[in-house]
């Protein structure tokens, strides 16, 4: 059981780093609870690969940094054909 954990908290990273996925997405993805990806990538994935860890941790900084834009931008797309 603990070999499938550390295999999809490194799963889950390098989709992360690859399509610079927000935690929602990544949990869409994989068919988890944003809780669980965030509990993986955050708190597991340090111990396991420091370095996986580092990149991840960019990606994710930069999706906090923006997300009031991305709100902005839904919300807009929302309300625009009404």
């Amino acid at each position: 059981m603990k070999d499938a954990i550390e295999l999809r908290t490194c799963d889950l990273a390098q989709y992360i780093i690859k399509h610079r996925a927000t935690v929602r997405a990544a949990a869409a993805q994989f068919g988890i609870s944003k809780s669980t990806v965030h509990k993986d990538v955050r708190e597991r994935l340090k111990q396991i690969d420091p370095d996986l860890y580092a990149h991840v941790s960019l990606v994710l900084s930069y999706n906090k940094a923006v997300r009031h834009l991305r709100g902005g931008e839904a919300t807009r797309r929302k309300y625009r054909f009404r």
